[in-house]
């Protein structure tokens, strides 16, 4: 087996690091936390001039034609530094979501937008109970002339305010199996009846409650069939499993190059602190938690890449990245003491994001699940 990089990865790897250490230091992050768009249209469009936004896309809709294993390298780096901006919301959720289930004509209009930066997509899935599954889909859709209605109110919809679309999971048929009588639907951002407001988050990211009080969508907006819609939901939550695995492997390194380099220079008893057994080990276990959700990671990103069965892998990855983050931001918090835990340290930014990404498209519980479902239990 071999887990090297192409040279041509290793150049995106490198490329992408040099553009995001220059472009997006810890003050730009710091101020997009609280900014009112959490993103800068500028950065927006120096990304989508490197072909960022269509790297995985086909070269047919403005792409580069690349795979997903390559976009995973990306989104390594994009953690890594701890990046600002709907980049996820529009790509993995909305552009993904149409190259899968959209029709030629879908694909034509939106993709070459998506790809170039000029729309940015999210998704509205979650509902009162952030539960994915399909029972906890409760906001229906009804048919009334050439068009459907939509009702109901969505959770946790990331980057609604600066979302020019909305791909939103109603239901559209009551029925004894809730997998089934799901629709997903393009929704103009700036339909009469959608309305958004923002929630408070620990990460700084943006995330809104919104409300469908009659929108109208036309029916040639729905992509895929109605009431099959579950069978894209659910690839739309392991794609976005991924991604965040991805997320959280680059902030996973930078917190374990930080601790490490503040372990070689802080220094108690006229010695360095990393000179002590106890720190080395503790940075022995940060080592090992990284390079194995690394591992796992890209096993699950490269078989979703190569179109492989791969609901395990996901799951697992999903399962251990999230519970490893929590692992090795602790020890560092341990090994950096109080420094680590003020807000003016780089550290704490890490600490909030992996928090919040634990609880993105599955907790440990719920891929655990689905695990055990796939070996029969």
């Amino acid at each position: 087996m071999d887990f090297n990089l192409s040279e041509e990865q290793e150049m995106l790897r490198t490329s992408a690091r040099d553009f995001l250490e220059d472009k997006c230091p810890k003050t730009l992050v710091r101020e997009m936390e609280v900014d009112e768009k959490g993103y800068t249209p500028e950065l927006w469009q120096e990304m989508a001039g490197l072909g960022w936004m269509g790297l995985a896309l086909p070269e047919s809709y403005g792409g580069s034609g690349m795979g997903f294993i390559d976009l995973a390298i990306l989104l390594e780096e994009m953690g890594r530094a701890c990046l600002p901006g709907p980049f996820f919301s529009s790509v993995i959720l909305g552009g993904f979501t149409i190259l899968d289930a959209g029709s030629d004509t879908q694909k034509q209009k939106y993709l070459p937008d998506i790809a170039s930066g000029r729309s940015i997509f999210t998704l509205a899935l979650n509902e009162v109970n952030a539960w994915y599954d399909a029972a906890s889909i409760a906001t229906t859709a009804t048919t009334d002339g050439d068009a459907y209605v939509i009702e109901g109110t969505k959770l946790f919809v990331p980057d609604a305010h600066v979302a020019d679309h909305l791909l939103c999971v109603a239901r559209t048929e009551q029925s004894v199996n809730p997998e089934e009588g799901l629709t997903v639907f393009i929704v103009e951002a700036s339909s009469p009846g959608l309305n958004h407001s923002a929630l408070k988050t620990i990460s700084g990211d943006k995330l809104f409650e919104v409300v469908f009080d009659g929108v109208r969508v036309p029916k040639d907006n729905i992509l895929g069939q109605v009431g099959k819609g579950w069978a894209i939901v659910r690839r739309i939550i392991e794609r976005g499993a991924v991604a965040r695995c991805c997320d959280l492997v680059g902030g996973l390194q930078r917190v374990l190059e930080m601790t490490l380099d503040y372990a070689k220079e802080r220094h108690q008893f006229d010695r360095p602190i990393g000179s002590f057994q106890v720190i080395q080990h503790y940075c022995a276990d940060m080592a090992t938690d990284v390079d194995s959700t690394r591992f796992c990671t890209y096993q699950a990103a490269w078989m979703l890449s190569a179109g492989l069965p791969c609901h395990s892998e996901i799951a697992i990855a999903k399962a251990w990245a999230g519970e490893a983050y929590e692992r090795v931001v602790t020890l560092a918090h341990q090994i950096h003491g109080a420094i680590g835990c003020t807000i003016d340290h780089d550290l704490q930014f890490y600490t909030k994001r992996g928090k919040a990404a634990q609880l993105s498209f599955g907790d440990g519980d719920y891929h655990r699940e689905t695990v055990a479902q796939q070996m029969g239990l």
